[in-house]
């Protein structure tokens, strides 16, 4: 039987015992398990950096790679637990958003709420289910346990409001969903976004109070140092970046500000 890969996205920090704990109910459950950190370094409760983090880094693992994310401010109250089966793989945690970007971009077939407290640990805690009952899950998974057994199906997920985008007459309205560490502005547009606009060649948006005509560029050195620029990142999401530059400092700009977007 191959080994089983499972990864962990939290806003944990390394300072605690909490991810070790994460670990540890994994591989007691499953011992061939492969346990991957992608990060757990989100800012504390910040939903929408860990749905962006998750979406980007996931299609890259293998098929049938069983993701586990838990950025989870509403822990202890009835927001669902979920197990998610997309066309690449499985999403397993809260029903706030944080699975969904990841979710639907690799096209959703089966939704589960968990609910077997068989599949759980025997004392749950009303504030640490990724422990509890998220890490288990996953476990139980990896070994080859049916999805049907972890609880009733369902055809709902919470879509989030960074994961939308609003069609206003002549103009998109959207989000900024991440700023990286380049200080390039990432936002929820797509390629599919800049067809629906007619944008080819200049990207016409507006930025809090600022409003930018950038050209859309294939490589950020199409600009000149210091120059801003639009770009389709490598995760497939629109960036408005400066070369060799800060956009987010240049333009005062924060994760989840508005942006908008002009029909060319």
């Amino acid at each position: 039987m191959p080994r089983k890969i499972i990864t962990l996205t939290t806003d944990f920090g390394s300072r605690d015992p909490y991810v070790t704990e994460m670990k540890a109910v994994i591989l007691s459950i499953c011992p061939n398990a492969t346990v991957v950190d992608i990060t757990h370094e989100i800012e504390k409760f910040n939903i929408r950096m860990g749905a962006y983090i998750l979406a980007s880094a996931s299609p890259y693992f293998p098929r049938g790679t069983i993701h586990v994310a838990v950025v989870d401010p509403g822990v202890g109250t009835k927001r669902r637990p979920l197990l998610v089966q997309t066309k690449h793989g499985f999403y397993i945690g809260p029903d706030n958003g944080v699975l969904a970007l990841a979710a639907r971009r690799q096209g959703i077939e089966h939704i589960y709420e968990i609910s077997n407290r068989k599949l759980m640990l025997p004392k749950i805690s009303n504030t640490f289910h990724g422990r509890d009952i998220f890490a288990p899950a996953a476990a139980h998974l990896a070994n080859g346990t049916p999805l049907a057994e972890f609880g009733p199906e369902t055809h709902e997920i919470v879509k989030p409001e960074f994961a939308k985008v609003i069609k206003r007459k002549n103009m998109l309205v959207g989000e900024v969903l991440h700023i990286d560490g380049f200080g390039n502005i990432i936002t929820n547009f797509g390629e599919k976004e800049l067809e629906l606009m007619n944008v080819k060649a200049v990207v016409d948006v507006k930025l809090k109070n600022v409003r930018l005509k950038l050209k859309l560029c294939k490589a950020y050195a199409q600009a000149k140092p210091q120059e801003p620029l639009a770009i389709i990142g490598s995760h497939n999401f629109l960036e408005i970046s400066i070369n060799q530059g800060n956009a987010a400092r240049k333009f005062k700009v924060r994760s989840g500000d508005k942006i908008t977007l002009y029909q060319r």
